[in-house]
């Protein structure tokens, strides 16, 4: 048996790979199946909120496609036909056992606001003091995947870890189509053995994790490990389950040896912390030079103008931005206390010099450690 954290909040994330049927819309026995685990789940964790796909994949055959469409109008269309399917869906089968559920669609911009960010939390959080299970999914039929880099989480396993961010979950379950994380790919390797518990994702790991090969998920192994990390650094523990046995979940909660934990948090970042270095988009960047590099990487202190080298983009006060060492190498993300109109005027100056410079003083660092996440 393993040996888990308390649970209190629980996000389950379901994909479209074991969500749909093999011919048809949505497959209702086992989302049957799904609910009942998730009900004796609840018996004993009172927080379960789910992030489930399956939008596009409910609506397509609705519609009269043979197979998901690749435009994106028609994407749309769909995902809007198949949400209001998916989530009436649950809110049938969840009756039967006296629970509410809650809809909440939710796109990247939502989390890049910092506002609408902490509104997303304190719905999430109501909803559940009411003890009805929310469900969460990306707005699909508003988002334009040519944008995905600015609108789009890309896929769910991205969107569940900043859900359990978001909340300050527990445990993240995963509930793929394979039984967890293997030394090797399981499809190509008969010998490949499963990894029962990860204390450290490194980029070996990440490297032989594989993308997805189904006709009807975003996402495969690689991604989850990058969602864990995620949630990992947020302070949520996760486990990656084969979710075609809707049994597992309750067999991993209670402490049973299926599928893979990942158990160990090095360090977890504050919540404003996890907003910086997941969720913001950033609105710009900035060079520093190598003794700044130095003084927030090694020595963990703030970001003073004097090691601002170059400043790129249009920024402004509160902004998330990269910042980036003389070389081009990414080191840290952060909120700045200076536009980048400003900036450029104080860059590689001392604080001293700054109110007769600006005319103003916010503060005598460009970014605070505590506004400052370093990823070197």
């Amino acid at each position: 048996m393993r040996t888990l954290p308390d649970i209190k909040t629980l996000v389950v994330k379901i994909g479209s790979n074991i969500l749909l049927g093999e011919n048809e819309g949505l497959n209702i026995p086992f989302i049957k199946s799904l609910t009942e685990s998730i009900h004796k789940v609840s018996e004993t964790v009172p927080n379960i909120v789910i992030v489930s796909s399956g939008s596009v994949g409910a609506g397509f055959r609705l519609l009269g496609f043979e197979s998901r469409p690749k435009s994106i109008i028609d994407k749309q269309a769909c995902a809007s036909v198949g949400q209001a399917r998916l989530i009436w869906t649950y809110e049938k089968e969840f009756e039967n056992f006296s629970r509410q559920v809650g809809q909440i669609l939710i796109t990247k911009d939502d989390f890049s606001n910092r506002r609408r960010y902490l509104n997303a939390r304190y719905t999430i959080r109501r909803l559940l003091e009411f003890g009805i299970i929310p469900i969460i999914n990306e707005n699909d039929s508003v988002v334009v995947d040519e944008l995905k880099h600015y609108e789009s989480f890309g896929d769910n396993d991205n969107l569940s870890s900043l859900v359990a961010g978001l909340i300050g979950a527990d445990m993240l379950l995963i509930l793929s189509d394979v039984e967890g994380l293997y030394d090797s790919n399981p499809a190509q390797n008969p010998d490949a053995e499963l990894i029962r518990e990860v204390r450290f994702i490194d980029e070996d790991m990440m490297n032989k994790a594989g993308q997805s090969v189904s006709g009807v998920g975003t996402g495969g192994m690689r991604t989850k490990l990058k969602a864990a990390k995620k949630a990992l650094s947020a302070g949520c523990y996760v486990g990656i389950v084969n979710g075609r046995d809707t049994e597992n979940i309750t067999r991993f909660v209670s402490g049973e040896e299926v599928g893979t934990y990942f158990s160990h948090i090095e360090d977890p970042y504050r919540r404003k912390k996890v907003w910086i270095a997941h969720a913001a988009d950033a609105k710009g960047e900035i060079a520093i030079d190598n003794g700044a590099v130095k003084a927030i990487v090694d020595m963990k202190k703030s970001l003073l103008p004097s090691g601002v080298a170059m400043v790129t983009g249009k920024f402004g006060i509160g902004d998330v931005i990269i910042v980036k060492d003389v070389g081009g190498n990414e080191i840290a993300r952060g909120k700045t206390r200076y536009s980048s109109r400003d900036m450029k005027k104080i860059a590689g100056r001392q604080t001293t010099e700054i109110f007769d410079i600006l005319g103003y003083k916010f503060s005598d660092e460009v970014i605070h450690r505590d506004d400052l996440v370093v990823s070197a």
